[in-house]
C-alpha cells in the first residue's frame, strides 16, 4: 500500500467533511443543529463517545457529512481517526476546525490489511484525508510503512518466513538504500557463531541458520548496532512447547522484523550514524542433532554456556550477534527480541520491557516513548539475580528458572556487552491478541517508533 497517498495536501479539492465532537460539548452542538440533523443523530444512537460515528445527509441531494466522537478534538491522538479510516467508504475527506496532527499515522494504519493468503481478498478503495500540514505527511507515511513491514513479516506463516526469507528481505531493503549486506552460514557460522549454529542446526537441511548483517552510512559517524532475534519458528526444541504455546510461534522472528523496519527508518531519514544491523536467523526445531539440555556451547565471546532449557534459545543467538556488534566498535547497541513469556506476564501484550545499562539512555527512551505514544516500561538489571544463572560446569547457564524470567534473560545478555558500551534490550511481544482501531489482531510493531524518535533526537539531521 502506498501510505503517502492516503494523506494529501488540502488544496480545496472536493471532500466529505468530518466534524469532530467531544462528549462534553455534544449537547451544545446538538442543540444548535436543525431538526433533521437531531433526528438523524438520535436514529444512529450517536452520543459522541470515542469512536462513535454518524452520517448526516445535507440539503443538496447526494451530499453527506460525518460526525465522530473523539477524546479531544483540539489535540488528536494517534488513533483518533483510525476507526473512521477503517469504516468510511472510498473517497476524499477533510476535518472541520481541526488539524490531523499525530492522527495522520492512525488514519494510514486504519487502512492496513493482511490478506496475502485469502483466495477472495476484500478490496476497498483508499480513504484519503486532506490536511493543511503537508510537511508532516512524509514522516507519518514512513512510520506507517515501517509498522506495516513489521506486521506483514510477523503475520507471514513460518513456512514462508524462514531464515532465507529474512535474508531476502534484508537484501531488498539494502538494495533500495545502497547498503552492504553480508551473510554468514555453514561452516563459517559453526566456527564463528557457535550459539547461533547450535540453536539452528536441527533445521539445517530445510531452514539453515545464518547471521545476516547490513552496514550503511559514513564511517565518520557514530556506530549504532540494531540487533534482532530472528527465530523464524520456535518449537521449544527438545524442551518442547505445548500446542497452545507453539501456536503463534511464527512471531518469534518479531525482533528481526523490528530491526529491519528500524534500519529502513534510519536509512530513509538519512540519520548521521554508521548503521550496523544484525539478525541472528534460525529455526528452533527438533531432530536427532538438536541442541540438548545439559549441552555446553562455547560462545563467540568465549563464554561457555550450559543449556538449562532449549526453549531459552533467543538469548543464545542474540549473544553471538551482540558480540559481533561489540567487536565492530558500536557505541550503542539496541536489541529487539520476543524473548520471554515472563515479560508478557508482568506487563501484558502492549508494553515492551526495556532494560539498559545506562540510566541516561533509558530516560531518553522513556521520554521518546511518551512523546510518540509508543510506551515502554523500564525493568531492572538486578545484579543479585545473576546467581540464578550459575552453572556447576560452565561459565553460565542460559536460563535462570521460573523466577524473574525477563530479568535473568537480560542479565544473560548483559554478559556479552562491556559496561562502557551503551546497550538497550527490548523484550517485545510483536503481537496483538485482540483488535483495536488501527491495530488489528496479529503482528504488531511495539517500541519501534519510540526507538526511532530517540535516535532522531540523539543523532539529529543537520
Amino acid at each position: 500500500m502506498q501510505y503517502d497517498q492516503l494523506i494529501q495536501p488540502d488544496n480545496g479539492q472536493p471532500a466529505i467533511p468530518i466534524q469532530l465532537i467531544h462528549k462534553a460539548g455534544f449537547e451544545t452542538w446538538l442543540a444548535a443543529q436543525p431538526d433533521t440533523v437531531r433526528a438523524a443523530v438520535r436514529a444512529q444512537k450517536f452520543e459522541a463517545a470515542v469512536n462513535d460515528t454518524a452520517v448526516l445527509m445535507v440539503e443538496k441531494y447526494g451530499e453527506w457529512s460525518v460526525v465522530a466522537g473523539v477524546a479531544d478534538e483540539a489535540n488528536l491522538g494517534i488513533w483518533s481517526l483510525a476507526k473512521l479510516a477503517e469504516t468510511l467508504p472510498e473517497g476524499n475527506y477533510r476535518l472541520l476546525d481541526a488539524d490531523a496532527g499525530d492522527a495522520m499515522l492512525g488514519w494510514m494504519l486504519g487502512q492496513y490489511r493482511y490478506q496475502e493468503y485469502l483466495s477472495d481478498p476484500k478490496v476497498t478503495g483508499p480513504r484519503v484525508l486532506l490536511v493543511k500540514e503537508p510537511g508532516r505527511i512524509a514522516g507519518a507515511a514512513l512510520q506507517a510503512m515501517a509498522t506495516a513491514l513489521v506486521r506483514d513479516m510477523v503475520n507471514c506463516p513460518a513456512g514462508d518466513m524462514g531464515p532465507n526469507a529474512l535474508e531476502n528481505e534484508t537484501k531488498r531493503i539494502g538494495k533500495v538504500h545502497k547498503a552492504e549486506v553480508s551473510i554468514t552460514g555453514g561452516e563459517a557460522l559453526e566456527t564463528g557463531y557457535p550459539l547461533i549454529h547450535a540453536v539452528g542446526k536441527a533445521a539445517m537441511r530445510e531452514h539453515a541458520p545464518r547471521l545476516i548483517e547490513l552496514n550503511w552510512g559514513d564511517d565518520r559517524h557514530p556506530r549504532v548496532a540494531i540487533v534482532g532475534k530472528g527465530i523464524t519458528f520456535d518449537s521449544g526444541g527438545l524442551d518442547i512447547k505445548s500446542a497452545s504455546g507453539m501456536r503463534i510461534m511464527k512471531k518469534d522472528m518479531g525482533g528481526a522484523a523490528h530491526a529491519l523496519a528500524l534500519a529502513e527508518l534510519i536509512m530513509a531519514a538519512h540519520l548521521p550514524v554508521r548503521l550496523h544491523m544484525l539478525i541472528a536467523a534460525a529455526e528452533n526445531s527438533i531432530s536427532g542433532n538438536a541442541l540438548r539440555p545439559g549441552d555446553v556451547i562455547k560462545s563467540r565471546k568465549g563464554i561457555t554456556v550450559e543449556i538449562d532449557n532449549t526453549d531459552a534459545e533467543g538469548r543464545l543467538v542474540l549473544a553471538d550477534a551482540m558480540t559481533k556488534a561489540v567487536e565492530d566498535k558500536a557505541v550503542l547497541i539496541i536489541d529487539f527480541a520476543t524473548l520471554t513469556g515472563a515479560a508478557r506476564t508482568a506487563l501484558g501484550p502492549d508494553l515492551p520491557a526495556m532494560f539498559s545499562n545506562q540510566d541516561d539512555v533509558a530516560e531518553g527512551l522513556l521520554g521518546a516513548a511518551k512523546a510518540v505514544n509508543d510506551p515502554l516500561w523500564r525493568m531492572p538489571l538486578w545484579a543479585a539475580y545473576s546467581e540464578m544463572l550459575d552453572s556447576d560446569i560452565a561459565d553460565t547457564a542460559n536460563s535462570g528458572g521460573s523466577f524473574a524470567g525477563a530479568v535473568t534473560a537480560a542479565l544473560f545478555l548483559q554478559k556479552f556487552v562491556p559496561d562502557d558500551v551503551q546497550w538497550v534490550h527490548l523484550d517485545t511481544y510483536a503481537w496483538r491478541p485482540t483488535s483495536k482501531p488501527g491495530r488489528p489482531k496479529g503482528g504488531e510493531a511495539l517500541g519501534l517508533r519510540a526507538v526511532f524518535r530517540y535516535l532522531t533526537d540523539t543523532y539529529p539531521v543537520r
